[in-house]
């Protein structure tokens, strides 16, 4: 890939035109860290925005997706207890989204083979194909903007980003990031 010209101008974004507009204002800001950080929560609204397409595309709610989700993580079968852990939800919250999952033919809950007390419940076919279709329109909009980028800049962009949040989960003052 041809590497761009660093004494050539760069084509403008929405955020070069933000940081112009606040530079007069706020003379101490640093239009590096507020580029990068405008951008970040630009890119992060987009790609909500197109998850949240994909949901109204598939007919999935979005409690619906996460519990597909959560269940498909742990390899397409769990306990309820698990979803609970997992969604960070009270056993009877998970027990109605499973009720609606299974009305809609997505999850199926069958005994379990370790002790009949418990269920397990899995995915189906139909919960399958429905959570990968809008995990796939998801997966091809973040290949689509990363493609712009060529292998080793994927990865030091990745790099980059694991140490900024780094520093953010470290903070104590913070404690609101999901481990």
């Amino acid at each position: 890939m041809n590497q761009p010209d660093p004494a050539a101008p760069q084509e403008q974004d929405w955020t070069d035109g933000h940081v112009a507009r606040w530079l007069p204002v706020l003379p101490g800001l640093d239009p590096v860290v507020e580029g990068a950080v405008t951008r970040m929560k630009k890119l992060s609204v987009h790609l909500r925005r197109v998850r949240e397409q994909s949901l109204l595309d598939f007919d999935v709610e979005r409690h619906e997706f996460d519990t597909l989700h959560k269940l498909a993580g742990r390899g397409g079968s769990a306990a309820p207890s698990e979803l609970a852990e997992d969604l960070d939800l009270a056993p009877a919250s998970v027990t109605g989204r499973l009720d609606a999952l299974e009305k809609r033919g997505f999850v199926r809950r069958t005994p379990s083979t370790a002790d009949r007390r418990r269920v397990v419940v899995e995915l189906t076919e139909s919960g399958r194909t429905t959570w990968l279709g809008a995990m796939d329109v998801l997966g091809h909009e973040e290949e689509r903007l990363l493609g712009v980028l060529d292998p080793a800049e994927r990865a030091t962009l990745n790099d980059l980003l694991r140490r900024v949040m780094l520093a953010a989960e470290a903070d104590p003052d913070h404690s609101h990031w999901p481990r």
